[in-house]
């Protein structure tokens, strides 16, 4: 013990001051009681975060990478697109929506499937109990008799068809079109598969809500409701005005024809693949 010279004492609080820096950050037995990062603070940052997206990506969005043209403009090829699972799984698909769906009836190559996937992407634009037609040449399409502008999503110059169609839709069925009309083997080049180029709801997968990927290229994806806004419901009135299937009975043999002239071009699909 030492004093100075004003006679207090010193050394007993230089004891306790020492003493005490030693033992920050000691707990009992002079084991460290903190350890920076504890396994309760890893899992409440790393694992939690992990499992809520397998979580959201397993049941709730589907991602996607388009390598085809057949929806450009609106979808150009390597764009990456996120879709809803569960619009898809309470069938809650409208006219206008982009579904990605299994393909329903051998649309794709054997090639193709073998190549990893067989999953493709168009727009409704007819659901159960419509009557969607066209009479070719740059008509416009129709559907329960209303004449429609597709002028916002089409791809410029494209027509809405080439060729003339005329196809009702069945219950639990969809009709879907590529935006790039040109360049899209769509329901209109199916209608020889044993359910009309029709496809049906069970097969969707997923709506496509937005392209993610690449940065220049992000943007929601509209479904155009109002494109659709004055269809007259399935069975009206307004509805049987239009012309009916037997008006365009060789609307297959004249999609046939089409895609047997055209440079190859015509029948490509769009294929998705799970990203």
């Amino acid at each position: 013990m030492t004093y100075q010279q004003d006679g207090t004492r010193t050394s007993s609080s230089a004891y306790h001051e020492s003493n005490t820096s030693r033992n920050d950050g000691a707990g009992q037995n002079g084991q460290p009681s903190n350890l920076g990062i504890t396994l309760r603070e890893i899992f409440h940052w790393l694992v939690v975060p992990v499992l809520i997206v397998v979580v959201l990506r397993c049941f709730f969005f589907g991602m996607y990478v388009i390598p085809s043209g057949s929806m450009e403009d609106t979808l150009g090829i390597g764009d990456r697109v996120v879709t809803s699972r569960v619009a898809a799984s309470k069938g809650d698909i409208k006219r206008g929506d982009i579904i990605v769906f299994k393909d329903p009836a051998n649309w794709l190559s054997v090639s193709t499937v073998e190549s990893g996937s067989d999953f493709l992407i168009k727009r409704v634009i007819g659901v159960a109990g419509d009557r969607v037609a066209c009479e070719g040449g740059g008509a416009p399409i129709t559907v329960n008799g209303m004449a429609i502008d597709e002028s916002s999503y089409l791809r410029p110059n494209a027509e809405p068809s080439e060729f003339a169609f005329s196809i009702t839709v069945t219950d639990g069925n969809l009709f879907v079109l590529g935006d790039n009309r040109a360049n899209s083997a769509d329901s209109r080049y199916h209608t020889g598969d044993g359910n009309s180029g029709l496809v049906p709801v069970s097969d969707v997968v997923g709506v496509a809500l937005a392209v993610y990927w690449p940065i220049a290229d992000m943007k929601t994806l509209r479904n155009h409701e109002d494109v659709f806004a004055k269809v007259p419901d399935p069975g009206s009135t307004a509805a049987g005005a239009g012309a009916s299937d037997d008006d365009y009975s060789s609307s297959e043999s004249t999609a046939a024809a089409a895609a047997g002239s055209g440079t190859g071009d015509t029948t490509t699909l769009t294929l998705v693949r799970v990203d």
